[in-house]
Protein backbone atom coordinates (compact mmCIF):
# COMPACT_ATOMS: atom_id res chain seq x y z
CA UNK A 1 0.00 0.00 0.00
CA UNK A 2 1.22 3.50 -0.87
CA UNK A 3 2.16 5.67 2.11
CA UNK A 4 2.01 9.46 2.16
CA UNK A 5 2.90 12.08 4.73
CA UNK A 6 2.42 15.82 5.05
CA UNK A 7 5.14 17.82 6.74
CA UNK A 8 3.34 20.18 9.16
CA UNK A 9 5.50 22.96 10.58
CA UNK A 10 2.74 25.40 11.50
CA UNK A 11 3.48 27.84 8.66
CA UNK A 12 0.83 29.58 6.55
CA UNK A 13 1.56 27.57 3.39
CA UNK A 14 1.58 24.37 5.42
CA UNK A 15 -1.88 25.29 6.76
CA UNK A 16 -3.31 25.39 3.23
CA UNK A 17 -1.71 22.03 2.42
CA UNK A 18 -3.34 20.49 5.50
CA UNK A 19 -6.68 21.97 4.45
CA UNK A 20 -6.34 20.58 0.91
CA UNK A 21 -5.28 17.12 2.05
CA UNK A 22 -8.04 16.87 4.64
CA UNK A 23 -10.60 17.56 1.89
CA UNK A 24 -9.11 15.04 -0.55
CA UNK A 25 -8.14 12.27 1.86
CA UNK A 26 -11.54 10.67 2.32
CA UNK A 27 -10.02 7.33 3.34
CA UNK A 28 -7.64 8.89 5.91
CA UNK A 29 -4.51 7.52 4.25
CA UNK A 30 -2.39 10.62 4.73
CA UNK A 31 -0.16 10.90 7.79
CA UNK A 32 0.90 14.22 9.30
CA UNK A 33 4.36 14.81 10.78
CA UNK A 34 5.92 17.72 12.70
CA UNK A 35 9.71 18.08 12.93
CA UNK A 36 10.54 19.25 16.47
CA UNK A 37 13.87 21.05 16.01
CA UNK A 38 14.34 21.57 19.74
CA UNK A 39 13.78 25.33 19.40
CA UNK A 40 10.15 26.11 18.59
CA UNK A 41 7.63 28.90 19.16
CA UNK A 42 4.95 28.09 21.70
CA UNK A 43 2.55 29.69 19.20
CA UNK A 44 3.48 26.97 16.69
CA UNK A 45 2.88 24.19 19.19
CA UNK A 46 -0.52 25.66 20.10
CA UNK A 47 -1.43 26.00 16.42
CA UNK A 48 -0.60 22.36 15.71
CA UNK A 49 -3.03 21.32 18.45
CA UNK A 50 -5.66 23.53 16.83
CA UNK A 51 -5.08 21.85 13.45
CA UNK A 52 -5.54 18.43 15.03
CA UNK A 53 -8.88 19.45 16.51
CA UNK A 54 -10.22 21.29 13.47
CA UNK A 55 -9.34 18.60 10.91
CA UNK A 56 -9.64 15.60 13.23
CA UNK A 57 -6.10 14.45 12.44
CA UNK A 58 -3.12 13.29 14.48
CA UNK A 59 0.15 15.15 13.91
CA UNK A 60 3.06 12.92 14.84
CA UNK A 61 6.06 14.57 16.51
CA UNK A 62 9.52 13.60 15.28
CA UNK A 63 12.45 14.79 17.39
CA UNK A 64 15.54 16.23 15.68
CA UNK A 65 18.51 13.87 15.33
CA UNK A 66 20.43 16.62 17.10
CA UNK A 67 18.37 19.51 18.49
CA UNK A 68 19.40 22.98 17.32
CA UNK A 69 20.96 23.99 20.68
CA UNK A 70 23.16 20.87 20.63
CA UNK A 71 24.24 21.38 17.00
CA UNK A 72 25.12 25.03 17.62
CA UNK A 73 27.25 24.14 20.64
CA UNK A 74 28.98 21.31 18.83
CA UNK A 75 29.44 22.69 15.30
CA UNK A 76 28.77 26.43 15.37
CA UNK A 77 26.07 29.05 14.87
CA UNK A 78 24.35 29.90 11.56
CA UNK A 79 25.34 33.20 9.91
CA UNK A 80 23.60 35.04 7.01
CA UNK A 81 22.67 31.94 4.97
CA UNK A 82 23.28 28.20 4.67
CA UNK A 83 25.68 28.73 1.79
CA UNK A 84 27.76 31.39 3.56
CA UNK A 85 27.82 29.32 6.76
CA UNK A 86 29.03 26.22 4.90
CA UNK A 87 31.90 28.08 3.21
CA UNK A 88 32.95 29.88 6.39
CA UNK A 89 32.82 26.60 8.32
CA UNK A 90 35.11 25.01 5.73
CA UNK A 91 37.63 27.83 5.99
CA UNK A 92 37.54 27.72 9.79
CA UNK A 93 38.34 23.98 9.71
CA UNK A 94 41.55 24.86 7.85
CA UNK A 95 42.45 27.61 10.36
CA UNK A 96 42.08 30.26 7.69
CA UNK A 97 43.58 33.66 8.56
CA UNK A 98 40.97 35.76 6.65
CA UNK A 99 43.65 37.29 4.47
CA UNK A 100 43.35 39.01 1.10
CA UNK A 101 45.76 37.12 -1.14
CA UNK A 102 45.51 35.74 -4.70
CA UNK A 103 43.96 32.28 -5.03
CA UNK A 104 47.25 30.72 -6.16
CA UNK A 105 49.04 31.85 -3.00
CA UNK A 106 46.25 30.67 -0.74
CA UNK A 107 46.15 27.27 -2.43
CA UNK A 108 49.82 26.79 -1.50
CA UNK A 109 49.12 27.79 2.09
CA UNK A 110 45.90 25.81 2.62
CA UNK A 111 45.61 22.26 1.24
CA UNK A 112 42.40 20.40 0.26
CA UNK A 113 40.46 23.63 0.59
CA UNK A 114 39.88 24.61 -3.04
CA UNK A 115 36.12 25.15 -3.11
CA UNK A 116 36.21 27.31 0.02
CA UNK A 117 39.16 29.35 -1.24
CA UNK A 118 37.47 29.92 -4.62
CA UNK A 119 34.41 31.25 -2.81
CA UNK A 120 36.65 33.58 -0.78
CA UNK A 121 38.54 34.75 -3.89
CA UNK A 122 35.38 35.23 -5.96
CA UNK A 123 36.42 32.67 -8.56
CA UNK A 124 33.35 31.98 -10.69
CA UNK A 125 32.59 28.33 -11.40
CA UNK A 126 30.90 29.35 -14.67
CA UNK A 127 30.82 32.59 -16.65
CA UNK A 128 28.53 35.22 -15.09
CA UNK A 129 27.73 32.84 -12.22
CA UNK A 130 28.35 34.54 -8.87
CA UNK A 131 26.31 32.12 -6.75
CA UNK A 132 29.44 30.65 -5.19
CA UNK A 133 31.31 33.91 -4.67
CA UNK A 134 31.59 35.81 -1.40
CA UNK A 135 30.88 39.03 -3.35
CA UNK A 136 27.26 37.85 -3.58
CA UNK A 137 27.01 39.32 -0.07
CA UNK A 138 27.91 43.00 -0.21
CA UNK A 139 31.30 43.82 1.38
CA UNK A 140 31.29 40.58 3.37
CA UNK A 141 34.90 39.79 2.47
CA UNK A 142 36.08 43.27 3.49
CA UNK A 143 34.12 42.97 6.72
CA UNK A 144 35.59 39.57 7.62
CA UNK A 145 39.14 40.73 6.90
CA UNK A 146 38.66 43.62 9.32
CA UNK A 147 36.54 41.58 11.76
CA UNK A 148 37.53 37.88 11.72
CA UNK A 149 34.86 35.71 13.39
CA UNK A 150 35.77 34.72 16.95
CA UNK A 151 33.14 31.96 17.15
CA UNK A 152 32.38 28.81 15.17
CA UNK A 153 29.99 29.21 12.22
CA UNK A 154 28.03 26.32 10.71
CA UNK A 155 24.76 25.31 9.06
CA UNK A 156 24.77 21.89 10.77
CA UNK A 157 21.64 22.75 12.76
CA UNK A 158 19.60 22.52 9.53
CA UNK A 159 21.22 19.22 8.61
CA UNK A 160 20.43 17.40 11.85
CA UNK A 161 17.09 19.03 12.69
CA UNK A 162 15.55 18.88 9.21
CA UNK A 163 17.44 17.40 6.25
CA UNK A 164 18.78 14.20 7.83
CA UNK A 165 15.65 13.84 9.96
CA UNK A 166 13.49 13.87 6.82
CA UNK A 167 15.61 11.10 5.27
CA UNK A 168 15.35 9.07 8.47
CA UNK A 169 11.55 9.43 8.64
CA UNK A 170 11.11 8.45 4.98
CA UNK A 171 13.30 5.38 5.38
CA UNK A 172 11.79 4.15 8.65
CA UNK A 173 8.22 4.96 7.62
CA UNK A 174 8.68 3.50 4.13
CA UNK A 175 6.84 6.48 2.64
CA UNK A 176 6.23 6.84 -1.10
CA UNK A 177 5.26 10.52 -1.15
CA UNK A 178 6.21 13.58 0.91
CA UNK A 179 3.82 16.54 0.70
CA UNK A 180 5.17 19.96 1.69
CA UNK A 181 4.02 23.57 1.67
CA UNK A 182 6.51 25.39 -0.54
CA UNK A 183 5.52 28.23 -2.89
CA UNK A 184 7.69 29.57 -5.70
CA UNK A 185 6.41 33.09 -5.01
CA UNK A 186 7.80 33.11 -1.46
CA UNK A 187 11.34 33.20 -2.85
CA UNK A 188 14.42 32.23 -0.89
CA UNK A 189 16.79 29.31 -1.39
CA UNK A 190 14.18 26.73 -0.40
CA UNK A 191 11.67 27.85 -3.06
CA UNK A 192 14.16 28.50 -5.87
CA UNK A 193 15.65 25.03 -5.46
CA UNK A 194 12.65 23.55 -7.33
CA UNK A 195 11.42 23.99 -10.92
CA UNK A 196 7.90 22.63 -10.52
CA UNK A 197 5.45 21.12 -8.04
CA UNK A 198 6.53 17.47 -8.31
CA UNK A 199 9.74 15.41 -8.17
CA UNK A 200 9.56 11.82 -9.33
CA UNK A 201 12.42 10.06 -7.54
CA UNK A 202 12.83 6.59 -9.01
CA UNK A 203 13.00 3.99 -6.25
CA UNK A 204 12.73 6.68 -3.58
CA UNK A 205 10.13 8.92 -1.99
CA UNK A 206 8.50 11.36 -4.43
CA UNK A 207 7.94 15.00 -3.44
CA UNK A 208 4.72 16.93 -4.04
CA UNK A 209 4.24 20.67 -3.50
CA UNK A 210 0.51 21.32 -4.01
CA UNK A 211 0.71 25.11 -3.46
CA UNK A 212 3.93 25.61 -5.44
CA UNK A 213 2.27 27.83 -8.08
CA UNK A 214 0.11 29.84 -5.66
CA UNK A 215 0.79 33.57 -5.84
CA UNK A 216 0.34 35.71 -2.72
CA UNK A 217 -3.08 36.75 -4.01
CA UNK A 218 -4.08 33.12 -4.62
CA UNK A 219 -3.09 32.24 -1.09
CA UNK A 220 -5.15 35.10 0.33
CA UNK A 221 -8.20 34.08 -1.73
CA UNK A 222 -7.90 30.48 -0.50
CA UNK A 223 -7.59 31.60 3.13
CA UNK A 224 -10.68 33.78 2.90
CA UNK A 225 -12.83 31.31 0.97
CA UNK A 226 -12.08 28.30 3.20
CA UNK A 227 -11.60 30.25 6.44
CA UNK A 228 -8.03 29.00 6.93
CA UNK A 229 -6.71 30.39 10.21
CA UNK A 230 -3.02 30.80 10.87
CA UNK A 231 -0.72 30.69 13.89
CA UNK A 232 -0.35 33.60 16.32
CA UNK A 233 3.14 33.97 14.82
CA UNK A 234 1.36 35.70 11.93
CA UNK A 235 -1.79 37.14 13.47
CA UNK A 236 -0.39 38.36 16.81
CA UNK A 237 3.43 38.51 16.51
CA UNK A 238 3.30 40.01 13.01
CA UNK A 239 5.71 37.61 11.29
CA UNK A 240 5.71 37.46 7.49
CA UNK A 241 6.87 33.83 7.56
CA UNK A 242 7.92 31.25 10.11
CA UNK A 243 10.79 28.80 10.39
CA UNK A 244 13.17 27.83 13.13
CA UNK A 245 12.67 30.21 16.05
CA UNK A 246 14.56 33.46 15.39
CA UNK A 247 17.08 31.77 13.11
CA UNK A 248 19.96 34.09 12.08
CA UNK A 249 19.18 33.14 8.48
CA UNK A 250 16.04 35.30 8.85
CA UNK A 251 17.66 38.39 7.33
CA UNK A 252 16.36 41.88 8.12
CA UNK A 253 13.21 40.47 9.79
CA UNK A 254 15.17 38.92 12.64
CA UNK A 255 15.20 42.06 14.81
CA UNK A 256 11.42 42.34 14.53
CA UNK A 257 11.07 38.67 15.43
CA UNK A 258 13.28 39.10 18.47
CA UNK A 259 11.24 42.07 19.70
CA UNK A 260 8.02 40.10 19.22
CA UNK A 261 9.10 37.07 21.22
CA UNK A 262 10.66 39.29 23.87
CA UNK A 263 7.10 40.49 24.46
CA UNK A 264 5.12 37.28 23.84
CA UNK A 265 7.56 34.44 24.67
CA UNK A 266 10.24 35.80 27.04
CA UNK A 267 11.65 32.35 27.90
CA UNK A 268 12.22 31.63 24.21
CA UNK A 269 13.78 35.08 23.80
CA UNK A 270 16.33 34.24 26.48
CA UNK A 271 16.98 30.82 24.90
CA UNK A 272 17.61 32.07 21.34
CA UNK A 273 19.99 34.76 22.60
CA UNK A 274 21.96 32.10 24.48
CA UNK A 275 22.07 29.86 21.40
CA UNK A 276 22.55 32.41 18.58
CA UNK A 277 23.86 35.41 20.53
CA UNK A 278 27.31 35.64 18.93
CA UNK A 279 25.82 35.34 15.46
CA UNK A 280 23.30 38.11 16.20
CA UNK A 281 26.10 40.40 17.38
CA UNK A 282 28.32 39.59 14.39
CA UNK A 283 25.43 40.14 11.95
CA UNK A 284 24.59 43.53 13.50
CA UNK A 285 28.22 44.53 13.21
CA UNK A 286 28.23 43.47 9.54
CA UNK A 287 25.09 45.52 8.81
CA UNK A 288 26.65 48.58 10.42
CA UNK A 289 29.76 47.98 8.30
CA UNK A 290 27.59 47.99 5.15
CA UNK A 291 25.92 51.25 6.18
CA UNK A 292 29.28 52.91 6.85
CA UNK A 293 30.71 51.73 3.52
CA UNK A 294 27.57 52.89 1.70
CA UNK A 295 28.03 56.42 3.05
Amino acid sequence: MKKYFVRCQGGADSDIVVDICSKCDKEKKVEYVWFDTGLEYQATKDHLRYLEQRYEIKIKTEKAIKPIPVSCRQYGQPFISKQVSQFVEGLQRHNFKWEDKPLEELQKEYFNCDSYLKWWCNTKQRENDTRFCIARNKWLKEFMIENPPNFKISSACCKYAKKDLSKKIIKEGNYNLKIVGIRKAEGGQRATAYKNCFDNNTGECDNYRPVFWYLNGTKELYDNHFNVLHSDCYTVYGFKRTGCACCPFGGEDIEMELEAIKLHEPKLYKAVNNIFGKSYEYTRKYREFIKTRSK
